[in-house]
């Protein structure tokens, strides 16, 4: 069996698919634009061959070094990157090459929001209202039928990168006068509720064969534009609500053999809104606060789903885990080193964070773990702390 990895080395902790494909016996073959020698060892040591290319937007070079590895090893059965950014290269070469996996005539409902949101729609799911504008009189018109506040977001866009909260005319000025003008912008009614997510990993049917469930405290729109800091947090148990948008969800978009990263609002009155609909793991960490949370190996359940349709990890969430990010410029009560003796006995993993995640999760990450909440909620407020 033969998986090709795209970007492999990226996020670093995503080595660990290639890992993971290793360990199932599968010929692992990377292809990336960071040189062998930089590789991580951990990475080397799981890839079977890799193809270097200095720009993995030359598709014609990615082409090539997919027909390399199909004349050397034979026909691909899967092409993953695990990335956003390059759903549409893997798609692409997908098709051009007959893997299974998502084509591109697939993914306009997986990268326009305003298709997201009919499709949710459809499935009897809630969203806010909302729609694309083009010009500043469908901008005005829409701000006179629906009013302030608004969220103005990109309709094809990543996060809450540049994204822009709209709470009277200064701040609609000031949208009109920045947003590029190439670019389509989605207008919809802003939400006020507690940003959650519905997570997991789908078989070759499409049935959901892992699940979980999470907090963000703050969002992620304050998070970049107010430069905060943010923590994630799992539940043990899945709100049953949240649970069942979920599956629907999943369902509609037809979502197989991947991960899914379902984000919705949960508003003070209980209704749940959904957001948005990625077709790949949570970002940064959160593959690992997976694992965590369930003393399981996700990265090596993935290769076993797309090689073998097989899932064989436990999952009963016996704990409660938190990611959490934190951001030089804060004042924090309590230092790293303060951190690290108060939280010994919960505390799992820290590192810095990748420069390109910083503004969104922050510069340096913690993860901890308890199987109480209370003892949690205390870690989590002991981390995060500043002085006033």
């Amino acid at each position: 069996m033969n998986i090709v990895l795209l970007s492999p080395h990226f996020p670093p902790n995503y080595c660990r698919f290639a890992v993971g494909a290793r360990r199932a016996e599968a010929n692992v073959l990377g292809i990336g634009d960071m040189p062998y020698d930089r590789l991580s060892d951990t990475l080397k040591a799981a890839l079977t061959e890799y193809y270097w290319v200095d720009n993995l937007h030359d598709y014609d070079r990615v082409m090539r070094a997919c027909g390399y590895f199909v004349h050397k090893y034979g026909r691909i059965d899967a092409l993953e990157s695990h990335n956003e950014y390059w759903l549409e290269t893997d798609a692409r070469l997908r098709l051009d090459f007959n893997i299974p996996g998502l084509r591109p005539a697939q993914l306009a409902a997986l990268k326009r929001k305003s298709q997201m949101k009919a499709r949710f729609r459809e499935a009897g799911i809630e969203v806010a209202p909302g729609g694309v504008i083009h010009t500043e009189p469908e901008a005005r018109a829409f701000v006179a039928e629906i009013g302030y506040p608004l969220v103005a977001k990109p309709d094809v866009g990543v996060g809450a990168a540049g994204t822009y909260k709209l709470r009277g005319e200064a701040d609609l000025e000031r949208f009109l006068a920045e947003r590029p003008p190439s670019v389509d912008y989605l207008l919809e009614s802003f939400i006020v509720g507690k940003l959650h997510s519905f997570d997991g990993l789908t078989d070759q049917q499409g049935r959901i064969v892992f699940a979980a469930a999470h907090f963000y405290e703050p969002g992620i729109l304050d998070v970049v534009n107010a430069n905060l800091d943010v923590y994630a947090c799992s539940y043990r148990e899945i709100p049953a609500e949240l649970a069942e948008a979920g599956r629907r969800a999943v369902r509609a978009f037809d979502v197989r053999a991947r991960f899914f990263h379902i984000e919705f609002f949960h508003a003070p009155d209980d209704r749940w809104i959904a957001i948005e609909m990625n077709v790949r793991p949570p970002g940064g960490l959160m593959m690992d606060v997976f694992n965590y949370a369930n003393d399981a190996d996700l990265y090596a359940e993935w290769a076993n789903v797309v090689l073998f349709d097989s899932f064989s990890a436990v999952i009963e969430r016996p704990y409660h885990v938190a990611f959490i990010g934190r951001k030089q410029h804060r004042p924090y009560r309590h230092t790293h080193a303060q951190v690290l003796e108060h939280c010994a006995s919960r505390l799992v993993h820290h590192q810095p964070v990748e420069p390109i995640f910083a503004r969104a999760m922050g510069e340096y990450a913690y993860i901890l773990r308890a199987p109480d909440f209370d003892q949690m909620r205390e870690a989590i407020a002991y981390v995060m702390a500043v002085e006033l």
